[in-house]
């Protein structure tokens, strides 16, 4: 995929009301697949709200069906109660306008 030609796409997800104890066991592998998705550049953010009710993320795929196959690989996505997709026409954050770390 080039991310120049990539569409970004908010993931707004609510959480059971209770967290079985399959749930909490997939949290590990959750934030593994997360952590990978972060580093290769996939998903831009990732949130949880505090009382645990909300998580969003933002994911760049080529298209919405690519998201899809995207998210479904992450674990906790079947436990979610609801999940809504919004293409954004506008994504910032205060990364992009950090300089790149060169060590050099």
């Amino acid at each position: 995929m080039n991310p120049s030609q990539a569409n970004q796409y908010m993931v707004d997800c609510t959480l059971p009301h209770q967290l079985s104890d399959a749930f909490i066991s997939l949290i590990p592998r959750q934030r593994a697949v997360v952590n990978r998705l972060l580093s290769e550049g996939r998903i831009l953010n990732y949130a949880l709200a505090l009382e645990n009710s909300k998580l969003w993320f933002v994911c760049t795929a080529e298209s919405e069906a690519e998201l899809m196959e995207l998210i479904s690989h992450l674990p906790l996505m079947s436990h979610m109660q609801q999940v809504r997709i919004s293409e954004l026409a506008v994504y910032s954050s205060a990364n992009a306008f950090a300089p790149a770390f060169s060590e050099n």
